[in-house]
């Protein structure tokens, strides 16, 4: 494991020593990643969780614009484990944690609802991962998941890269896995925006302006399971193709955000071809003058307004209410693996898993 030793000074205020410690033998630590604009990200090898974004609002004032704690204790046992944290084996829901490939069934860990979720309790974010930051803007994190685990198939080997770039205030997430068997992979980033900044309380992001680059998404059931149609998002609350803010429809009478509690769904990408790296979705905010495009090469993106969240106190006593965090997490869709018509999850030996997603941050004109 490298440290640069740009962690010992850092804009977030966050202390590298709360963020050493062993778990199940292995060393966790802070690494603070530095661009030459001045945008600083924090994170810590336990789950790739990010802890802080700092990038400046229309003022020139340094904000983090993540929900994010202050110490290695505080992300294990966060009341949202998967708060900015790598997903996998498989993010999103599969239905009744079970899949059949090549014939044979699969049964995973069960922890929401009827449905296994993110990899199940003990997946890529409650792990620690090995970590070697190459340089003040780059860091590599390896992790090699076991066959079984979590009741997946294969011995998987995973890496990936955060790296910031110099010329715009861009976060660039690379993802490479492969396996010795057949399995199903699907790795996200679960980072919660909020950009106004994190505050107590932290404050609602349903005034955040969104645009989401989708004439289509999948609708789910009652358990958040896609139903396997893929609908239009034309002349619904679920249309992003021109700026809404999130607030504007996000308490409408429709069934399908009674079943979200709010925006909890998957959205059918335009892509230019498949597995191109193209602009996914906005997110605004007048307020700060703040700004973030989503770039990604995976066929889906979930949006997801922070429903679940219930105040539990963050970073510097930092609080996050509900819908006071935004997620753009891309991903394939959910319950793929159950659903042979969407685009396939599967990996193979001999071939390899390759994702790139970038948040990019800007000023509004």
């Amino acid at each position: 494991m490298n440290n640069t030793e740009a962690s010992k000074l850092n804009l977030s205020g966050l202390n590298r020593e709360k963020f050493q410690k062993e778990i199940n033998n292995k060393n966790t630590d802070l690494y603070i990643l530095k661009n030459d604009n001045g945008m600083e990200v924090a994170v810590t090898n336990y789950g790739c969780a990010i802890l802080s974004i700092m990038v400046p609002d229309k003022n020139g004032k340094y904000e983090n614009v993540v929900l994010g704690h202050d110490s290695i204790d505080h992300v294990v046992n966060s009341p949202e484990p998967f708060l900015n944290t790598v997903i996998g084996r498989y993010g999103n829901r599969i239905a009744k944690g079970k899949f059949t490939l090549f014939g044979e069934e699969h049964q995973l860990t069960i922890n929401n609802g009827p449905n296994s979720l993110h990899g199940g309790p003990t997946g890529f974010h409650a792990r620690v991962w090995d970590a070697n930051q190459i340089d003040e803007k780059t860091i590599v994190f390896t992790y090699t998941s076991a066959d079984g685990e979590e009741g997946f198939p294969g011995k998987l080997e995973v890496e990936m890269t955060y790296s910031l770039e110099d010329d715009t205030n861009a976060l660039v997430i690379e993802y490479r896995a492969t396996t010795d068997k057949a399995t199903v992979i699907n790795l996200t980033n679960h980072s919660f925006f909020n950009l106004e900044g994190i505050s107590t309380p932290t404050p609602s992001i349903e005034e955040h302006i969104v645009t989401i680059n989708a004439d289509f998404y999948t609708p789910i059931n009652d358990v958040s399971i896609p139903t396997g149609e893929i609908l239009k998002v034309d002349k619904s609350p679920m249309d992003f193709k021109q700026p809404h803010a999130i607030g504007e429809r996000i308490n409408d009478d429709f069934q399908q955000l009674k079943y979200g509690t709010g925006y909890d769904h998957c959205y059918v990408l335009n892509k230019t071809e498949s597995g191109a790296l193209d602009l996914a979705a906005t997110c605004v905010s007048t307020k700060s003058g703040r700004s973030m495009e989503v770039y990604t090469s995976e066929a889906g993106v979930q949006l997801y307004t922070g429903n679940w969240l219930n105040g539990f106190e963050g970073a510097h006593g930092a609080t996050f209410p509900a819908r006071s965090g935004i997620c753009f997490e891309a991903q394939c869709f959910p319950d793929t693996p159950n659903k042979p018509h969407f685009p396939s999850a599967v990996l193979l030996p001999g071939d390899e898993y390759q994702q790139i997603t970038i948040y990019k941050f800007d000023i509004i004109k």
